[in-house]
């Protein structure tokens, strides 16, 4: 289900709790499972979490899968339902919001044909809006599937992000 170099990265994980506390690293697992999945999935319903996945991950932490269940639904970076390849949360909190994260989200939807909360025809882009990313002096901020934090997203530096992305 998983690589042998993802399970590896899991043990790591799993290696910095207690021996009887592995349900401790469900959240890293997860995260490891689906930057897996994004990166291996060329199909948009490859790119999530699906209930085979969830549950091998909480198999092989040795633990209920309804605890693996919970955090992967709790926590909107889990992706639960097929995304684009490329998944653009842009923070539209107040401090960012202030700061012109509502216009970046808009400035980004004119240019992707998409609302916030959909994913383009051809698949590669996802548009949603997300909580506090700890960055409001580099409002407006936006992260790309989850790992990829960028700054003071302006319109002209949308579009240098957007044509990187292509």
């Amino acid at each position: 289900m998983l690589s042998a170099e993802s399970l590896a990265k899991i043990d790591r994980e799993v290696a910095k709790y207690p021996a009887d506390q592995k349900r401790s690293a469900v959240m890293g697992a997860l995260r490891i499972a689906l930057t897996e999945r994004r990166e291996a999935g060329s199909a948009p319903e490859e790119r999530c979490l699906n209930t085979e996945v969830i549950e091998f991950v909480a198999n092989y932490l040795q633990i209920p899968p309804v605890a693996a269940y919970e955090v992967a639904t709790f926590y909107n970076m889990y992706d639960m339902k097929p995304v684009g390849q490329y998944k653009i949360t842009v923070c539209t909190n107040l401090p960012c919001a202030l700061s012109g994260g509502v216009n970046a989200a808009e400035y980004i939807s004119k240019k992707l044909g998409v609302a916030i909360g959909e994913t383009s025809a051809d698949g590669k882009y996802t548009l949603l809006e997300g909580e506090c990313m700890g960055a409001c002096g580099d409002a407006p901020v936006l992260l790309v599937n989850n790992h990829k934090m960028c700054s003071f997203m302006t319109p002209e530096a949308i579009d240098k992000k957007l044509a990187e992305l292509k």
